[in-house]
């Protein structure tokens, strides 16, 4: 298991706790790391400041006791914004419709990288629509893949916020 993967099953349960999702969790640096974590809300109500200085809190306590990175490092606790990776499975269908960038570990038919509108997933295999044609790529392969900044995702994304703040009034 890598050192990613390791924190992530560490503070899972309390980001899951407190109402969010686990999105993204990256070491980065040498001398002193940055442990970037990355939630969104359960609800799909945007993430606020609030919500990351609670979580960071919560988070910075869990990983005082358990002490998984030896050395100092810096704790950032942020969303995963609008043209956000895509992390998990169930992102290549919740955002299927929508432009995405896709990295291959190694070359499929003799590419690395994809870029093209996700049409959702069959198994283990994600399909996309690029200019090129149809394109499957399985999610074991895929090294990093994003969302593209487009108005039509601004426009989704603002629709789902609104939908999540209306399902809290009270009727």
């Amino acid at each position: 298991m890598d050192r990613e993967s390791a924190l992530a099953d560490l503070i899972g349960p309390t980001v899951e706790a407190m109402g969010y999702e686990l999105v993204r969790v990256v070491v980065a640096g040498r001398d002193r790391p940055t442990l970037q974590i990355m939630a969104e809300r359960k609800d799909r109500k945007g993430m606020t400041l609030g919500d990351c200085e609670g979580l960071s809190r919560a988070l910075s306590a869990k990983l005082d006791v358990e002490d998984p990175i030896k050395a100092q490092y810096v704790l950032e606790v942020s969303s995963p914004g609008i043209d956000r990776p895509l992390t998990r499975a169930v992102d290549f269908d919740r955002f299927k419709g929508h432009v995405a960038k896709i990295e291959t570990k190694a070359p499929l038919d003799g590419r690395r990288r994809f870029s093209g509108t996700l049409r959702g997933r069959d198994g283990e295999i994600v399909a996309l629509e690029t200019k090129e044609g149809p394109a499957r790529v399985p999610l074991s392969e895929i090294a990093r893949a994003k969302l593209v900044l487009t108005d039509e995702l601004i426009a989704a994304t603002r629709a789902e916020e609104a939908a999540a703040a209306l399902a809290d009034q009270p009727s």
